[in-house]
């Protein structure tokens, strides 16, 4: 599996994946719409989110593995630009991203629609968590369904990027909750990806009002055509 932070590094490692890439490619003509809904099951807000059809190539993160540059920015500030930019950088492997606007908030639900090349039949959504310093929910390269006005259920955990101390206070923390900074690429952090501890209460995040337990969300994926 070829996540971002070997992509971008690596830039012989796509073109090697790239025939086999195009040969897929020849035999994939048939289109169709997926209909995504994120449900926020949590006592978070998300940021924007960010959602994608690809193939198997292609991963958001890997757990245990240190977070690219561009999860990173959007773990810590929202920002989901850098990494639909790479995605955007991927025709051979990346079939449709799409994006949601301001905040989701605890209990309600948004739609995103994509075309749904049977050629790009993984799908993976992203989006920060707030009031978090670098946690995130995601589903990282699940099957999308083939089967037409078949759903699939997904649920999405909360993850730390690792890319950034949890100390919770608000001057490292954005959003609406606390106000304070976004990126920190100088920070540190744990250095990998891992399921987030949620909020300990050690800063000037309230445990009682933000603290979770797994999963964050429901994803719910439906194929409405082919």
């Amino acid at each position: 599996m070829i996540s971002f932070k070997h992509v971008l590094g690596a830039a012989a490692l796509v073109a090697m994946s790239s025939t086999a890439s195009a040969d897929r490619l020849a035999g994939a003509a048939d289109g169709g719409t997926l209909e995504v809904t994120i449900t926020n099951v949590s006592k978070l807000q998300f940021t924007p989110l960010l959602v994608a059809t690809h193939t198997s190539d292609v991963a958001f993160f890997q757990p245990g593995a240190p977070a690219s540059d561009e999860l990173a920015l959007m773990a810590e500030g929202g920002d989901i630009g850098p990494l639909a930019g790479v995605l955007e950088g991927l025709p051979n492997f990346v079939g449709d991203i799409g994006s949601t606007d301001g905040l989701l908030f605890p209990g309600q639900s948004v739609t995103v629609e994509l075309d749904a090349s049977r050629q790009f039949d993984r799908l993976s959504v992203a989006a920060m968590l707030l009031p978090t310093n670098d946690a995130f929910v995601a589903i990282n390269s699940v099957p999308v369904p083939r089967i037409l006005n078949r759903a699939s259920r997904f649920v999405a955990n909360g993850y730390d990027a690792g890319s950034e101390p949890n100390d919770e206070l608000c001057a490292n923390i954005p959003g609406p909750t606390c106000g304070g900074a976004g990126a920190s690429p100088d920070a540190g952090g744990e250095g990998y990806v891992s399921i987030s501890a949620g909020i300990q209460g050690v800063g000037d995040v309230s445990a009682a009002t933000y603290d979770w337990r797994n999963p964050v969300a429901i994803v719910t994926v439906r194929r409405v055509s082919n």
